[in-house]
C-alpha cells in the first residue's frame, strides 16, 4: 500500500513543554492510527535515537530551561530528515529547525508546511523592548514567505501573518483531549484538601506564571471577590504573595493531575491578553467547567457566550464582575453548554482530519486514496 510520510520537526518540545507538544503528541497518536499515513516526529535531545517514529536530534540544553534545548547546527537536523525522506514537512517553531526543514525542502523536493505556533514579534518585544520589532516582522515575513502553506490557530494570528505580507496562510485550531479532560474527573474532595467549605467558589488557573499571563491582575481580581470565592494556581513559576483567598501549587502538573483539579473547579480564569490560542481555555471546557477570561488574543475566537464572559483587559474591577455575572447565571449550565462546544469544535480528531486538508492540499496528485480512511 502507498503511504504518505509526514514529519514534524521543532525545538519546542520539552517535559513541561505547553501547547506545542500538546499538539504534536495528540497528532502523533492519531496519524499512527490512519491507513497509509507514516509520521514521525523530529524534536531535540541529548543524542540520536528514535522511539515509536519520534527522533531525538542533539542539541545542548539551555542553563535555565526547564528540558528545553536549543538546536545550534543546522547539518545534524536536515540529515535526519535526509535519510527519512518524508513525503512532506511541518515546521513548529521558526528558529534553526525551520531552516532545517527548508534545506530539506530543496534537496528532496517536497513541501514545506510553517505552523505559526507563537507571535514572534511581540514574544520579543516584551522581553528586549519595540525597538527591535521591525527587524523580527522582517524575519518572519522572509521564513515564513518560504514555505508552501502556512497555518495559524486563530484568525488574530493569521491577519498578524497576513499583515506583514505572508501568502498561503489558512487558521487551524488546535484540540483538546477530550477523555483526559473530562466532567467525569471531578473530586468533590479537593474543597477539604483546600480548606475551604462547600458554599465556596473555587476558580482555576492553570500554566505558567509568565509575564505575558498577567497574573497581578487575577490576584487583584480575588481581592474585590472576597472570602465567597477562591483561587487555585497551578503551574511554575508562580507568585509567592498572595491574597488570602488564593492557594499556589508552584509545580509543572501533569496532564491528568490538571485534569482532576480543572473538572473540581467552578470556573477557569484567564487574565492574559496576548494568547495565540489558549489551550488551556479548552481544557477547562473539556473539563465541564465555563471560562472568564479578556476580550483580547484568540480568546474571543474561542469563548462564546455559551461557553463563559468575556472582560475588558488589564481591569481587575472588570474581571471580578465578570465573574460575579457567572455565578449568577449559572456556572453548572454553563459548563455543560462549554463541554458540548469543545466535543463538536475542537476533538483532536476534528482538527487532525482538518490537518490533512491541508497536506492534501499541498501534496495533490501523491496523497493516497486511503488517507482519510
Amino acid at each position: 500500500m502507498f503511504i504518505v510520510h509526514i514529519a514534524d520537526i521543532t525545538m519546542f518540545y520539552a517535559p513541561a513543554s505547553g501547547g506545542v507538544r500538546t499538539y504534536l503528541d495528540a497528532k502523533h497518536r492519531r496519524l499512527g492510527n490512519k491507513p497509509g499515513i507514516r509520521h514521525s516526529l523530529l524534536i531535540p535531545g541529548a543524542h540520536l535515537s528514535e522511539q515509536d517514529g519520534i527522533y531525538t536530534v542533539p542539541a545542548p540544553a539551555l542553563p535555565f530551561g526547564k528540558g528545553y534545548r536549543f538546536p545550534l547546527r543546522l547539518a545534524p537536523w536536515r540529515n535526519v530528515l535526509q535519510d527519512l525522506q518524508p513525503d512532506l514537512i511541518e515546521v513548529g517553531d521558526p528558529y534553526l529547525t525551520a531552516w532545517a526543514a527548508l534545506d530539506a525542502k530543496r534537496q528532496l523536493d517536497v513541501p514545506v508546511i510553517g505552523f505559526y505556533h507563537s507571535d514572534l514579534p511581540l514574544l520579543v518585544s516584551n522581553r528586549m523592548g519595540n525597538w527591535v520589532t521591525p527587524n523580527v516582522e522582517a524575519y518572519v515575513s522572509k521564513l515564513y514567505g518560504n514555505f508552501d502553506r502556512v497555518l495559524a490557530p486563530s484568525q488574530i494570528m493569521a491577519d498578524k501573518l497576513i499583515g506583514l505580507g505572508v501568502k498561503n496562510v489558512f487558521v487551524q485550531p488546535l484540540g483538546v483531549d477530550l477523555q483526559t479532560f473530562n466532567p467525569s474527573k471531578r473530586d468533590p474532595g479537593l474543597r477539604a484538601e483546600l480548606g475551604i467549605d462547600e458554599n465556596t467558589h473555587l476558580l482555576i488557573f492553570a500554566g505558567r506564571g509568565s509575564k505575558e499571563k498577567n497574573l497581578p491582575v487575577l490576584l487583584k481580581c480575588m481581592k474585590r471577590l472576597g472570602r465567597r470565592y477562591h483561587l487555585l494556581l497551578v503551574g511554575s513559576s508562580m507568585p509567592t504573595l498572595v491574597p488570602r483567598n488564593v492557594t499556589v501549587l508552584d509545580e509543572f502538573y501533569p496532564a491528568a493531575q490538571v485534569a482532576r483539579l480543572m473538572a473540581s473547579a467552578d470556573a477557569l480564569v484567564h487574565a492574559g491578553d496576548q494568547e495565540t490560542f489558549g489551550l488551556v481555555v479548552l481544557e477547562a471546557m473539556a473539563s465541564g467547567i465555563p471560562v472568564v477570561a479578556v476580550a483580547a488574543g484568540a480568546f474571543q475566537e474561542i469563548v462564546t457566550d455559551q461557553c463563559g464572559l468575556l472582560c475588558a483587559p488589564n481591569n481587575p474591577a472588570a474581571m471580578a464582575n465578570a465573574v460575579r455575572e457567572l455565578f449568577s447565571q449559572g456556572s453548572a449550565a454553563l459548563g455543560k453548554q462549554a463541554r458540548r462546544h469543545v466535543e463538536q469544535h475542537y476533538a483532536w480528531d476534528i482538527v487532525v482530519d482538518s490537518l490533512l486538508g491541508h497536506y492534501h492540499a499541498v501534496l495533490g496528485t501523491q496523497w493516497p486514496l486511503t488517507a482519510n480512511g
